[in-house]
């Protein structure tokens, strides 16, 4: 069994009011959501669910036109209906509130639904992402342009029929995509190419604008949550000024930490260090919290 089938053996669905959203859970605690980015899944975080078990209900799951979730009729696919979307998926499961870890366009996501649901967010972890008007990012608008010229589908096709072809169109965002397994790649892409996931990334994609994440700019600037901004300084998409400006905008940052030569994917590359810096955030912080409740009491 490959490591993507290992992955989603445990699969399961809920059913919310933006479609049966697909996601994979290990170990127990305080929830810890992880959100992936454009063209991934909850595959992204395996390592993080595997390690952070112990302390942590750590869940991945699959975004709107991602993975195996399945998108309601006609459903709006951008990242401000996936925000909304987060909100929906703890309902149907009974969560309150989370430590949220985003990626990408999942940190951009997260953002979004921390700045419309605060009151959700237990913390807050960004790694590399889209950020205030930079959706999408200069160096991801050409692929922008060949989905929006209808040509999504040959092009996953292509990189699933030959893997080469996917570690060269992504060698920006991994620090050694010769080492990104056929497996990992196929688990990452046979979902899409199901007509109505690739239909409803298409639309995910071809709603990228930066009018979401500048509208919740003030959001962000009242947002108190503890926040972990962790940075791979090697990132043509989100170059290192976008975690200062995150550090500088968010009032609830407590620690920005940079990844030397770190790519986007570095949850996946580097995943004891970003490990380590997650465990220690929310230790931290459960700490912090259960000592400012204990006051109140």
């Amino acid at each position: 069994m490959s490591g993507g089938q290992r992955y989603f053996a445990d699969r399961r669905t809920v059913d919310t009011p933006s479609g049966r959203i697909s996601y994979v859970e290990q170990g127990q605690g305080p929830v810890a959501l992880f959100v992936h980015g454009v063209l991934l899944n909850g595959y992204l975080w395996r390592h993080q669910l595997a390690e952070l078990g112990d302390s942590r209900r750590c869940i991945a799951l699959d975004l709107l036109g991602h993975g195996y979730t399945e998108a309601g009729a006609g459903q709006d696919a951008s990242v401000t209906a996936n925000a909304h979307m987060l909100a929906q998926f703890l309902d149907a499961l009974g969560i309150d509130r989370v430590d949220l870890v985003g990626n990408d366009s999942g940190g951009g996501i997260c953002q979004i639904f921390a700045a419309l649901y605060p009151q959700r967010i237990r913390s807050l972890a960004l790694s590399n992402c889209d950020a205030h008007d930079n959706w999408p990012p200069e160096a991801f608008k050409p692929f922008v342009a060949m989905v929006a010229a209808g040509g999504l589908g040959d092009t996953l096709r292509a990189m699933q029929a030959d893997k080469s072809v996917f570690r060269s169109a992504l060698a920006p965002a991994y620090e050694r995509p010769d080492q990104v397994s056929d497996a990992t790649i196929d688990t990452y892409l046979r979902p899409l190419l199901e007509p109505a996931r690739l239909a409803e990334l298409e639309r995910f994609v071809n709603a990228f604008d930066c009018r979401h994440t500048l509208a919740i700019e003030d959001g962000l600037r009242r947002l108190q949550a503890p926040t972990l901004i962790a940075w791979g300084t090697d990132d043509v998409y989100f170059p290192l000024p976008w975690s200062l400006w995150l550090q500088q905008t968010i009032p609830g940052t407590v620690r920005r930490v940079e990844f030397e030569g770190a790519r986007i994917f570095f949850p996946e590359e580097r995943w004891q260090d970003f490990n380590c810096e997650l465990r220690a955030h929310w230790q931290a912080h459960s700490v912090e919290q259960a000592g400012a409740q204990a006051a109140t009491a």
